[in-house]
């Protein structure tokens, strides 16, 4: 998987809001430029990062927590202490108050639903960098995704059946995957017997290989080795 890829400045004075994306998938990354395209006068990408950490000093790091366990441990921790990070907010699907409250304990400044618009987007990031801490309602049972990329679309997966495909591509058991994503046991199945049929998988074994062969995989451990960086010099 690629590392980072820098994007070329918009020269504007005094320039929008410069924010990282940060993920494992590149896929997911361009979905998120995608949405906030539009409103590059108000918020500019100046890096999409995927396995490597923030190496330039930005306004706001958007986590994008796809396939990740949300909002916690080690992977939050490593993004808020990195000195080139303004500030980080969460972009997510899940509005756990648990979840929300750890990651703002942990130094968080938003959590934001993936159903915002991308108006709705830059307007929320736009408050943050203002000093404020913003918290999405919680999304509602239907959950619009328009303008969204995950690995799998394609392919007819629902990003959340690409999100459980993901974490079982990386050797998580059931029990694991229903702990990191908050589902039921039962609800879990339900989306891993739909996930199977749509990529015609009768084993674990075939769906791990599917998801190795589409992108499946990232390198999460090469990235909590290399987020740490020694306090920059002035």
């Amino acid at each position: 998987m690629a590392g980072k890829r820098r994007l070329p400045a918009s020269g504007r004075a005094p320039g929008p809001i410069t924010v990282a994306l940060v993920d494992d998938y590149d896929v997911v990354l361009a979905g998120v430029a995608r949405i906030l395209a539009p409103y590059a006068d108000r918020v500019r990408i100046a890096e999409i990062d995927t396995n490597r950490p923030v190496t330039e000093p930005v306004d706001i790091v958007l986590y994008d927590s796809f396939a990740q366990p949300e909002a916690g441990g080690e992977h939050l921790a490593a993004v808020v202490t990195n000195p080139q990070a303004g500030r980080v907010v969460i972009y997510t699907w899940n509005f756990l108050p648990q979840l929300v409250t750890d990651a703002l304990a942990r130094g968080a400044r938003g959590y934001l639903s993936k159903t915002l618009t991308g108006r709705e987007l830059a307007d929320a990031l736009e408050a943050v960098h203002r000093g404020d801490t913003v918290v999405s309602p919680p999304p509602g049972r239907s959950r619009s995704t328009t303008g969204h990329d995950w690995p799998g679309r394609n392919e007819g997966l629902t990003e959340r059946e690409a999100e459980v495909l993901a974490l079982i591509t990386q050797g998580h058991s059931n029990a694991e995957v229903a702990d990191i994503t908050r589902l039921s046991p039962n609800t879990l199945k339900s989306y891993i017997r739909s996930l199977y049929r749509k990529i015609d998988a009768r084993s674990r074994s075939q769906a791990v290989l599917w998801g190795v062969q589409h992108g499946f995989t990232p390198d999460h451990h090469h990235r909590i080795q290399s987020w740490h960086f020694p306090p920059r010099t002035r």
